[in-house]
């Protein structure tokens, strides 16, 4: 992705969270924790059960931004649970647990639910949640991600958007499947994640049905209402390829739509180099207004007009569509793993430029080597450690990016293929940590990788030429003139820092 909204809290809320986040003990009866143990998002996710399934029912009207939903989850509770928490922030009317009234208070994104019995572990629970709001007035923390556009909305955002649509686990390492059903005013478009199984009118509104049968994390679930030119046609592997451009895109709608529309030859491409692509369906969405990012919203990456301003860009539909493996398919188990999104995301689209000729990897690793003095500061960020605060800094895209490639002059071309997809493949709709990657490094490559992987995502400053870090003599050589392909690849990730 590039570009997320705010983060935030102090050190001393995030401690206090931290201690309230401490898991019960498995089989024990009591609260489940209000978070699920990330230290630099503590208050993410909750304790105490596993959602399997969300059915999300909404019906919102675009004029004055106001929602009502009503949010079924099925779960298994993972303790005997008397009371759980669920992320969530739109002001709530209702809440049902297994079909009985529960008692529930509310505080920021915390949504408490006190059953009126024990869930007992390892049963089959609903939680059914019946709310009401205008999302875009809704700020926690100072954090406001719900996207309000002149003709609807864009529930996009990393790593908070959830909570502002629909109640959840809402943290990684909980995933599910999902059945998103949003009715509008007849003539809006609404997109979201996976097949659109059924489109119904009724009375002046029409109710859009969208399905996502692999495991999804909650930020990774989206949906688009406006005015949108959809095309549905089929993609890469006979799946169904759906794209939708808003019909405000003026002069930027032919430069978004060739690029968007190479989507089935880029995850054609990136299959052939990461393994089976893990989802049902492709596609891509192109706002005109309202966000100034992209993401990689689960089997439907969406983009801001601003990409394409300049012209075709198919570096961003590279990136975002390797996060359906790097960051989608595997997850971070915690925040702090985000080197595993970026850095392998980032590397794909030299990989992509290796193959368009218009710069190989290692021209690009050495131009952006020699870009960054010894004494820029861009070197004292970690990948591997960044920091809440730096979670979405230059430095995990474009130095994790060359940790990917100094990997692969210390291993090999054949050793990092490998390597790359006997992770994705053994991690398919899981999590991972760093630790687990380096591991597994190793493991495949057969070598020592220590001084590699601590010089490049946990020590600051530029690691020195060698061999064992994967940086050759050619790296300290400032090029003539930098590969064709820096030029698109720094215009796409110059929006991380346009805000």
């Amino acid at each position: 992705m590039f570009r997320r909204h705010g983060l935030r809290a102090t050190a001393a809320a995030c401690c206090a969270t931290a201690l309230l986040a401490t898991p019960a003990l498995a089989g024990s009866d009591g609260p489940g924790a209000p978070g699920a143990g990330d230290d630099y998002f503590p208050g993410y996710g909750n304790g105490g059960y596993d959602v399997s399934h969300y059915d999300i029912q909404l019906r919102y009207q675009p004029t004055d931004d106001h929602l009502r939903g009503t949010t079924t989850i099925v779960a298994k509770p993972t303790q005997n649970l008397t009371a759980f928490n669920l992320d969530f922030a739109l002001p709530t009317k209702s809440v049902r647990v297994n079909g009985a009234p529960a008692q529930f208070s509310q505080d920021g994104t915390e949504l408490t639910v006190t059953p009126s019995e024990a869930l007992p572990e390892g049963s089959l629970a609903t939680f059914v949640v019946e709310y009401e709001g205008v999302p875009s007035t809704v700020e926690v923390d100072g954090i406001k991600p719900w996207i309000r556009t002149s003709d609807g909305a864009l529930a996009v955002g990393e790593p908070e958007i959830a909570a502002w649509w629909f109640p959840s686990n809402d943290h990684p390492r909980d995933k599910a499947t999902f059945d998103i059903s949003v009715a509008v005013p007849d003539g809006t478009e609404v997109l979201s994640n996976g097949v659109n199984t059924k489109n119904a009118s009724l009375a002046g509104w029409t109710t859009w049905q969208w399905r996502t049968t692999k495991p999804t994390a909650t930020y990774l679930a989206f949906i688009g209402v406006g005015q949108y030119e959809i095309s549905t046609k089929t993609g890469a592997f006979g799946q169904p390829l759906v794209t939708a451009y808003s019909e405000n895109l003026g002069e930027l709608a032919g430069p978004a739509k060739a690029s968007v529309e190479r989507t089935p030859e880029v995850v054609e491409f990136l299959t052939g180099l990461l393994g089976e692509y893990p989802f049902e369906a492709q596609g891509g969405l192109v706002s005109s207004e309202g966000m100034n990012f992209a993401l990689e919203n689960q089997t439907r990456p969406t983009y801001s007009h601003r990409f394409f301003r300049n012209g075709a860009n198919t570096s961003v539909v590279v990136h975002e569509n390797a996060h359906q493996w790097f960051g989608d398919s595997v997850s971070v188990d915690t925040w702090r793993n985000i080197w595993l999104n970026e850095g392998f995301a980032s590397y794909a689209e030299w990989f992509w430029s290796e193959a368009q000729g218009t710069g190989t990897a290692q021209e690009l690793f050495d131009h952006y080597y020699a870009s960054h003095p010894a004494d820029d500061p861009f070197w004292q960020t970690l990948p591997g450690e960044p920091g809440a605060e730096e979670v979405f800094s230059k430095a995990v895209y474009d130095r994790g990016a060359m940790t990917v490639h100094a990997l692969r002059n210390v291993v090999g071309d054949e050793a990092l293929l490998d390597i790359i997809r006997t992770w994705v493949s053994e991690k398919r709709y899981s999590t991972g940590t760093i630790e687990e990657f380096i591991a597994l490094a190793e493991q495949r490559s057969g070598k020592q990788l220590d001084e590699l992987f601590n010089t490049w995502l946990f020590t600051k400053g530029r690691p020195p030429v060698g061999e064992a870090t994967g940086v050759p003599v050619s790296a300290t050589r400032v090029a003539v003139a930098p590969p064709k392909a820096v030029a698109e690849i720094d215009r796409t990730h110059a929006l991380l820092h346009d805000h």
